[in-house]
């Protein structure tokens, strides 16, 4: 197949290209290598795609409608993966407009490119803060998502209504692919594994929020990407028990479903920080803090649907992830 992985120098975006390019699919990698964070490390990951000759890199920004457009006639997709955004909850409180333009506009020039030009199947991802304020929890697809706490929340769940709209209006068959806290090798600067195994090896204090009463669904990279993968290669259907009276968020009438990937398996904030100190052989000292704006307490998925669907279920345990990832931070940044 021809497949498209728009965000193809992020984190999972470059371990998804490699996925594809492993097993024989010609992919088009496209990004726009902003400066979010330092965009060396997203070299270095594109530099991990170099040996497979049906990799195809293209520097592009989705808010460049004439450059997408060009590039969907240019292609004709098999598959699209849209994995291309502004990442980062709490950015999105000093920088709302970044969000407005990559995941708004920048999703509706996608839709387009697949409207136009017809692709059988497009994936995106979302992401598990559409749940927002939600108490109740393992989280399910079918739960109400009409309260998020931050912008990129709320443009995570845009997402999902532009392309049930699309799916509605033009039969576009479309998955959305919410992520729950994703980490391992290769992984975002901003995000706690790096900036706590970094604190940790500089011998300084790494800040613990909520005071440590927090739990999240960590997720390891290579369950994401077999889930991507499985969920890529199922191409959704109408279901024909949706109740317009009792509407199930999740699916539709229109080929669109909506799916969880996540460990279903929540780690305490303490006991993550603990996995990091192991794998280190060091302990870290603890700046305990109040909970930051536009945060919740803790994830946990209900990956039901996925297992029911795509045959697989996250089951990487925290201190393996860990593990593997300190190794890879040990190597790559020369750290001891």
């Amino acid at each position: 197949m021809k497949i498209l992985v728009t965000g193809a120098a992020g984190f999972i975006g470059q371990a998804l290209s490699e996925a594809f390019a492993k097993r024989g699919d010609d992919v088009i990698g496209i990004d726009n290598l902003n400066d979010y964070y330092d965009v060396q490390l997203k070299h270095s990951r594109l530099a991990l795609l170099d040996k497979y000759p049906n990799f195809e890199f293209q520097k592009l920004d989705l808010a460049d409608d004439t450059g997408i457009e060009a590039l969907f006639k240019q292609y004709q997709f098999d598959r699209v993966v849209n994995l291309a955004a502004q990442a980062g909850v709490r950015y999105s409180i000093e920088n709302p407009r970044a969000y407005i333009n990559s995941n708004i506009v920048g999703f509706l020039n996608i839709l387009e490119g697949c409207r136009h030009t017809k692709v059988p199947h497009l994936v995106y991802a979302s992401s598990s803060s559409v749940y927002g304020a939600n108490k109740l929890q393992p989280f399910s697809e079918q739960h109400n998502v009409d309260h998020p706490v931050s912008l990129y929340a709320a443009s995570k769940k845009s997402n999902e209504l532009m392309a049930h709209s699309y799916s509605n209006l033009y039969k576009l068959p479309t998955t959305g692919l919410r992520f729950f806290t994703v980490y391992g090798p290769w992984g975002r600067p901003d995000m706690a594994p790096m900036l706590f195994t970094k604190g940790i090896l500089d011998d300084k204090p790494i800040n613990i929020f909520n005071n440590g009463e927090m739990a999240r669904d960590f997720t390891y990279i290579d369950d994401i990407v077999e889930g991507v993968v499985r969920a890529t290669d199922k191409i959704p259907e109408a279901s024909q028990s949706w109740d317009g009276e009792k509407p199930n968020p999740s699916e539709s009438y229109c080929p669109f479903k909506v799916y969880n990937i996540g460990n279903n398996s929540p780690v305490k904030l303490m006991d993550f920080v603990g996995a990091i100190e192991q794998a280190l052989g060091k302990t870290a000292e603890k700046n305990m803090m109040p909970m930051q704006q536009g945060d919740v307490p803790s994830t946990c998925a209900d990956v039901s649907a996925l297992v029911r669907d795509v045959g697989f279920k996250p089951e990487t345990s925290i201190q393996h992830g860990i593990n593997l990832f300190v190794a890879w931070y040990r190597e790559y940044y020369d750290a001891r």
